[in-house]
């Protein structure tokens, strides 16, 4: 884009942070890796797990969430999710991540962000973008995160919201119309299809103990309905013979969908900058690969830098 004239005029910097599910976590070190740059977005829009990431950073927390996630693993984030039989359109309900975000993070509105703040989310029952400008913000993040078929649909103002990443997996158009000068986009998805369909469960736990004579019979029975409950979870999220599990079929066919999305939404509403980190290997909930994650994101950041120049009007200097 053209560079201003006014050397005093700072442009107004947007931030798009995309969807990628545990890809999402390289975020954090795009994030600190721009501020160590001295580049601080005046705008932040997110979706799915880019929502939740932002949040955290306008709560001051990136710090406390790169130590979370990086001792986390794959059942740890499962357990999070609530991964269970459900009736209500979806593996898991999300009630303890949200609850463990509140608790670590607090509960405050969008509204009162230190910067504008919006997370996108799409519309189950009309097939529209919503953009969450005001509200609670764990209540908008959760909307966002609600991955279909995996993650339940989330009520919110009357509405029936999912993964806003149907529609805007990188929201480059939602900070141009808050009012972003330059845009810089982070799409976790740029080279998603080159990976193989992996297990994303870790191999199933032997029979639980139950319990002895002095517990009681709906203990024992629970134990055991639980334990029948994670086999079949087992069995959905895991591969057998070759071929692909459900969680492996769901995860796959919303990554083609989005990646054939965001290369239409970014031809026709370009960012400035693009930062494409390299994480096709990384697959749906392994969390346990933070630490690469947030990795690759600094260096996303780093071989970005000629573009973040040119785009800010920033004088080239060496890394």
């Amino acid at each position: 884009m053209p560079q201003p004239t006014d050397p005093n005029h700072r442009p107004r910097i947007g931030l798009a942070l995309g969807s990628g599910s545990a890809r999402g976590m390289a975020h954090i070190g795009i994030l600190q890796a721009l501020q160590e740059r001295g580049i601080v977005p005046d705008i932040i829009c997110g979706t799915s797990i880019g929502a939740l990431v932002a949040a955290v950073h306008m709560a001051d927390g990136l710090s406390t969430l790169e130590n979370w996630v990086t001792k986390l693993q794959t059942r740890d984030i499962l357990r999070y999710l609530g991964i269970k039989l459900l009736p209500g359109g979806g593996f898991a309900d999300g009630q303890r991540l949200m609850q463990y975000l509140r608790d670590t993070f607090g509960e405050f509105r969008i509204e009162e962000t230190p910067k504008p703040l919006c997370i996108v989310a799409t519309d189950l029952v009309y097939g529209r973008e919503v953009w969450l400008r005001e509200g609670m913000i764990w209540e908008a993040v959760r909307a966002s995160l609600a991955i279909p078929g995996i993650l339940t649909p989330h009520k919110l103002n009357g509405r029936w919201l999912v993964d806003g990443a149907l529609l805007n997996p990188v929201p480059v158009s939602v900070c141009r119309a808050m009012g972003a000068d330059v845009i810089i986009a982070v799409n976790l998805n740029g080279d998603l299809l080159d990976r193989h369909m992996q297990p994303v469960l870790p191999a199933a736990d032997s029979e639980p103990e139950i319990a002895g004579d002095d517990s009681s019979l709906m203990e024992r029975v629970s134990s055991r309905l639980q334990h029948r409950t994670d086999s079949l979870m087992r069995a959905w999220f895991s591969s057998h013979n070759d071929s692909p599990s459900l969680a492996d079929v769901i995860a796959t066919s919303i990554n083609i969908m989005q990646d054939h999305i965001t290369r239409s939404r970014l031809a026709g509403e370009p960012a400035d900058v693009i930062i494409t980190p390299r994480l096709n290997s990384i697959g749906l909930f392994e969390f346990g690969r933070s630490p690469e994650a947030i990795a690759e994101g600094r260096a996303a950041v780093r071989r970005a830098k000629p573009a973040i120049d040119y785009a800010l009007g920033i004088a080239s200097q060496d890394s």
